[in-house]
């Protein structure tokens, strides 16, 4: 593939850059997940996407081709696995992801957390994990046995894409983000419909790029809960109004009334993994009360997962 043309489409700068072809796409996003790209112009192409933003065809072209080197795993019986992506870690306050996974897979629903960590700044999510009594599993076959036993099962992002494991691991290098961590977000292992994708973003422009998204990957009876995410975790922000918007056969589907007041609920600063996993411990048990935004997210959840 010769790659300066499509540099000079895709590098003019926020108003003079050109969108690639749906085909255009997939086929440089195949080579880039395939190590095929030269450093320099892998560089200057997810620096010139970063500042162009991706087009709706884009997209859906890095898609085709993540997901044809994504591996398979098969969909335990029963409801649907909720898929919940960490990338980020605890920063300010404690990490309720984990909680929202366990409440699920307590409640007989499948889920499969996966993602990797390289922020010095924060705790590492799979610390958390670690400390919660639920280790990333060695081999896709352990990860599948979990789900079926316990209904819960830990992956690294590496296991199921190394490709875009190592795009993901150019952010301290490039010092940016680039398309793989939204493209990381829409990863789904399982069969056409058995999945429901977790996608939770920081900021207000993903909403739309994603929900323009969403409607195509359910269309074939997949299920997705779009979300605002908590220092970029797949859990509802505690204080925040909800929004959690859900996709259902290429539909949005009601999930949550309208909701015009912000609650004062306190903020936990536990973000060390041994206090994170106590908290959690202990909402579990009922010695500390469930925040009500993740009760709404894991109602909205076993929704999507069971009809």
């Amino acid at each position: 593939m010769d790659y300066a043309p499509l540099i000079k489409e895709v590098g003019r700068g926020a108003r003079g850059a050109r969108d690639l072809t749906r085909a255009q796409a997939e086929e440089l996003f195949g080579e880039m997940l395939d190590g095929a790209v030269p450093d320099m112009e892998l560089g200057a192409l997810l620096i010139a996407m970063r500042i162009k933003g991706e087009s709706a065809d884009e997209v859906a072209g890095f898609l085709a081709a993540m997901h044809a080197r994504t591996a398979s795993l098969a969909a335990p019986a029963g409801p649907r696995t909720v898929l919940l992506p960490s990338f980020n870690g605890a920063r300010k306050q404690a990490n309720l992801m984990p909680l929202v996974a366990l409440l699920l897979a307590r409640e007989g629903v499948p889920v499969l957390i996966f993602g990797r960590h390289d922020f010095d700044s924060r705790h590492s999510p799979f610390e958390l994990l670690d400390a919660l009594q639920l280790a990333a599993s060695p081999t896709l076959a352990d990860a599948q046995t979990q789900l079926t036993a316990r209904r819960l099962a830990v992956l690294p992002l590496q296991m199921l894409n190394p490709g875009l494991n190592t795009l993901m691991a150019l952010r301290p290098r490039l010092g940016l983000r680039n398309s793989s961590h939204s493209l990381a977000k829409l990863l789904d292992p399982f069969p056409a419909g058995r999945g429901v994708r977790v996608v939770a973003v920081t900021h207000p422009e993903y909403l739309d790029s994603m929900g323009q998204a969403l409607p195509g990957l359910t269309a074939e009876g997949g299920r997705a809960l779009l979300m605002r995410a908590s220092e970029g975790e797949a859990y509802a922000h505690l204080r925040r109004k909800a929004h959690l918007i859900g996709f259902q056969d290429g539909a949005t589907a009601p999930l949550h009334p309208a909701d015009t007041v912000d609650l004062d609920w306190p903020l936990s600063p536990a973000c060390l993994p041994a206090d994170n996993a106590a908290l959690i411990s202990a909402m579990l048990d009922g010695t500390e009360p469930v925040p009500p935004r993740i009760v709404e997210q894991v109602a909205a959840l076993r929704e999507l997962a069971t009809n």
